[in-house]
């Protein structure tokens, strides 16, 4: 009996802890800690300490611990294998803040690959031998180059949502390719004070930065085209205004000399 009631006030005091947390905060989110080595879940719950809370708790605790403080729709994200992030930080910060968190994996046999898997054209470190045939196998076009094989030309070897075989996986370890990472990703986030839901946060620091680098040079290459005086035009204007000034003064010259 006596037994019974620590338990019960060990719950009560984890939930009043989650509460108190989430009721100092701006973001909470629902992690998935799936698959998750315990040595990186604590390196990345190190890492984020003066960022944010990260906290495990069973399932039952963890809805309590929303109910108590009136957060609606986060219940069903809760499940095994999750954890709560717990922060005052706004919700797309803290998610890209976990996305630099994940450390690289290599695949291995029996994955689902989550995006197409691309072996590049080069140099690698495998000497001739059957790592020609095993490269082959995957469809790749090998050469000898110094004494070292040579991939001739870049190609997808599993595309997205393909099992992953033993040996792809092989493959890919023996070129140093880790196409996996592992890290805490994010199931749900709540923002607390307006109390705003949000359920697709994908962070893709590379994909945005690449997007925008070719936004802007598309926008300047318009800028080109219509003659749009700013300071990023206004060199390559001018460069275009003299050098079509001296052509018409060629042709000016040619005109008088022929007469």
């Amino acid at each position: 009996m006596v037994e019974t009631k620590n338990i019960f006030i060990l719950k009560e005091k984890n939930v009043n802890h989650l509460s108190e947390l989430i009721g100092r905060s701006r973001t909470l989110m629902i992690v998935s800690i799936k698959n998750l080595p315990s040595k990186q879940f604590q390196n990345i719950k190190k890492s984020m300490r003066n960022e944010a809370e990260v906290k495990v708790a069973k399932k039952n605790i963890m809805i309590r611990a929303l109910g108590k403080s009136n957060i609606k729709g986060l219940d069903e994200y809760v499940g095994a294998d999750c954890a709560f992030v717990i922060s005052k930080l706004e919700s797309y910060e803290l998610a890209g803040k976990l996305v630099s968190k994940k450390t690289p994996i290599f695949a291995r046999a029996g994955q689902i690959a989550s995006d197409d898997i691309e072996i590049k054209e080069g140099p690698t470190n495998l000497v001739p031998g059957p790592a020609i045939s095993e490269l082959g196998a995957l469809g790749l076009q090998v050469s000898v180059e110094n004494g070292k094989i040579s991939i001739k030309k870049n190609k997808i070897v599993i595309n997205k949502g393909q099992i992953i075989k033993e040996n792809a996986a092989s493959i890919l370890q023996k070129l140093n390719i880790m196409p996996f990472s592992v890290g805490l990703n994010v199931s749900a986030a709540y923002d607390i004070p307006t109390k705003k839901l949000y359920t697709e946060l994908k962070i893709d620091p590379e994909g945005y930065t690449n997007e925008l680098k070719n936004t802007a040079n598309k926008s300047l290459g318009f800028a080109y085209k219509i003659s749009y005086l700013c300071k990023d035009t206004i060199n390559h204007l001018l460069a275009k205004a003299n050098s079509e000034a001296k052509i018409l003064d060629n042709i000016k010259l040619n005109k008088q000399e022929e007469k």
